[in-house]
């Protein structure tokens, strides 16, 4: 299976949005991982998405704002709160190119709880904080539950200047609509709405993380080969799907 071309475009609207949110002050790292390293890891029917042969993991810590359902206001107090989440990149037989969550800490209870009924979304609750000073953001987290009890991540990085016209690279890391995971007895895929992401440049001045080696990935040696940063987007989801057979 190959992925669709990389494209800033944004697929057909979702035509019954049963959730809606906000993603805010998002830092993206990234590292390259070998395909096949990660095949194993994803919902059957799907495959490793790869630009270049080359597919990634990613580390992205942001603020989620307003979550409400079925257009309705957002949830107070439980709709807004602090999240990381350790990603894949995958793609299905009919070209649909989306995000595999490994796992997703969040500061709030009920909705890791909900996410993790409904979906069988890998939702973990943490203890999280984000900070800003001027130009730098921190994101730090402390995982309270499930295990592993304790497995933290911080990150500090400062935003940079706007991007006109993004990479291949970062188009293929960043503009996604969708997501695959396994629930109630199949991978299902999860469609979502949102304008293309506007970018800046990032650098990262620190980082100390055990995310990503507890979500069963090789925890990263060197430097990520992207750093980016997003004031936000508004997102709508749709319903989800179960995939055809492959």
């Amino acid at each position: 299976m190959k992925p669709e071309a990389v494209t800033l475009s944004t697929p057909r609207p979702v035509r019954r949005p049963v959730l809606g949110q906000r993603w805010a002050d998002l830092a993206f790292l990234h590292w390259a991982v070998d395909p096949a390293v990660v095949a194993p890891l994803l919902p059957a029917g799907t495959a490793p998405d790869t630009l270049d042969g080359v597919t990634y993991v990613g580390l992205i810590g942001f603020r989620m704002e307003g979550v409400g359902f079925l257009g309705g206001p957002g949830v107070p107090y439980l709709g807004t709160f602090a999240e990381t989440n350790v990603r894949l990149y995958s793609v299905d037989a009919r070209g649909r190119r989306a995000v595999v969550f490994r796992s997703l800490e969040a500061e709030r209870l009920l909705p890791v709880l909900t996410a993790r009924l409904s979906l069988r979304l890998p939702y973990m609750w943490a203890r999280m904080r984000i900070t800003r000073a001027g130009d730098v953001l921190t994101y730090s987290t402390r995982r309270r539950w499930p295990g592993p009890r304790g497995a933290t991540s911080e990150m500090a990085v400062r935003v940079g200047e706007p991007i006109a016209e993004p990479t291949p690279l970062e188009c293929f890391l960043t503009a996604r609509w969708g997501l695959h995971t396994t629930a109630w007895g199949g991978t299902r895929h999860l469609a979502n709405e949102h304008p293309p992401w506007p970018l800046h440049r990032a650098e990262l001045l620190s980082l100390s993380d055990e995310l990503v080696g507890a979500a069963g990935l090789p925890q990263p040696s060197e430097p990520p080969v992207s750093v980016l940063y997003s004031p936000g987007v508004a997102v709508a989801f749709g319903q989800t799907h179960v995939l055809a057979p492959t």
